[in-house]
């Protein structure tokens, strides 16, 4: 029986089961949609205000550039570091001391750390760990003058000359924070107008002892034969801050002249359990060939099943078609047989009624079931 069959009910439908058919589907959806997406902050699959979906897509469809979800570190070991990139936005946790030997490892090889924070100790611990000296002074940055929505949103416009910030004329920024770098070894890429301060003491107003300066927001330093980016707010890559001028640009331009793009989950929440397994199985080939070993069997078998009856159904109409007379010895159904039993038992006693025809035939068919005598 088909589903079309199965919701009707004589000429018409049979909506108890068209409604159970509908809540069914929509359950199964909203099951799919909670499997395939997150609600963690930067999260690079969550789609509302405060995730990466965009970043993760942006990324992924730069045309020649390789784009991966790191969520094991021994993957940078898989890339060559002087062709790739690796973003990390506000971790979570402290990189353990084998965490930190491949980041540095991948750094001194030529690879291009960008790492984004502003107020969270890991991103500042990981910086050190890997030969920066750059660090985010966890202070909140305002801005009176030069701002988007508000004070504690500024409008960097202190763009400096760079091959990072081509085509940039400024970030949108949404409670960032000032870096503290020295200028001698790394590189200013964006500043902060001249009427930005650090709100230490978090009294949204300006102090006597806040000052009124062009705040370095984002960095570039060499660390042995890499770079690494620091830039203090990790919200330029979130979905509600990412168009705005010109945060998306600025994220393009520090791998446009790579070929693989990392975006480091290792130390965030986890992934949705549909994409994380769909991540499993990517990095495992081994498991790779095991899925595809067991579809191809599984699809066999279901070929099999169905495709003996339709042979069985072809070569009895060829039968059929060809022999007539061999076809319909071959295929006898129990009706055929008591049809023509009935017939013959009515040429040969025309006075027997038609319960006593049916008796005699009973009585035959439980001959034919009976073994013979040995």
């Amino acid at each position: 029986m088909t589903l079309r069959e199965w919701l009707r009910d004589g000429g018409g439908l049979d909506w108890p089961r068209v409604l159970l058919v509908a809540l069914s589907v929509t359950v199964l959806a909203g099951l799919l949609v909670a499997a395939a997406t997150s609600s963690a902050a930067f999260g690079p699959y969550n789609p509302s205000w405060d995730g990466m979906s965009e970043l993760r897509q942006q990324t992924a469809s730069e045309p020649g550039v390789e784009s991966e979800l790191v969520r094991d570190t021994a993957r940078y070991d898989d890339y060559e570091p002087n062709e790739t990139v690796a973003f990390v936005v506000a971790p979570d946790e402290t990189y353990g001391d084998e965490d930190v030997d491949r980041l540095r490892r991948f750094v001194d090889n030529g690879g291009t750390l960008v790492v984004l924070e502003n107020f969270g100790t890991n991103g500042n611990q990981l910086l050190a760990d890997v030969g920066a000296e750059t660090r985010t002074d966890g202070a909140v940055l305002r801005d009176e003058q030069e701002y988007y929505r508000g004070p504690t949103m500024p409008v960097a416009t202190g763009v400096e000359n760079h091959t990072y910030t081509e085509g940039v004329d400024q970030l949108t920024l949404n409670y960032a924070s000032a870096l503290e770098t020295d200028e001698e070894e790394a590189t200013v890429l964006v500043r902060t107008s001249e009427y930005a301060y650090r709100d230490v003491d978090g009294d949204d107003e300006l102090d006597d002892d806040e000052t009124l300066d062009s705040y370095p927001v984002a960095a570039v330093e060499n660390v042995s034969e890499g770079q690494v980016v620091v830039v203090g707010d990790p919200s330029i890559a979130i979905n509600a801050m990412i168009d705005e001028p010109d945060n998306a640009a600025f994220l393009q331009r520090l791998s446009a002249d790579a070929d693989h793009v990392l975006i480091d989950l290792s130390h965030s929440e986890d992934l949705p359990p549909l994409t994380s397994a769909v991540l499993t199985v990517r990095e495992l080939p081994l498991l790779q060939v095991l899925l595809g070993a067991t579809g191809i069997a599984g699809i066999a078998t279901l070929s099999r099943r169905r495709l003996r009856p339709s042979l069985e159904h072809v070569w009895t109409r060829l039968v059929r078609r060809n022999d007539p007379a061999d076809a319909s010895i071959a295929v006898p159904s129990a009706g055929d047989v008591d049809e023509r039993r009935a017939a013959a038992l009515r040429d040969r006693h025309p006075d027997w009624d038609e319960d006593r025809v049916r008796r005699v035939i009973a009585a035959l068919n439980r001959d034919d079931m009976e073994p013979d005598d040995q």
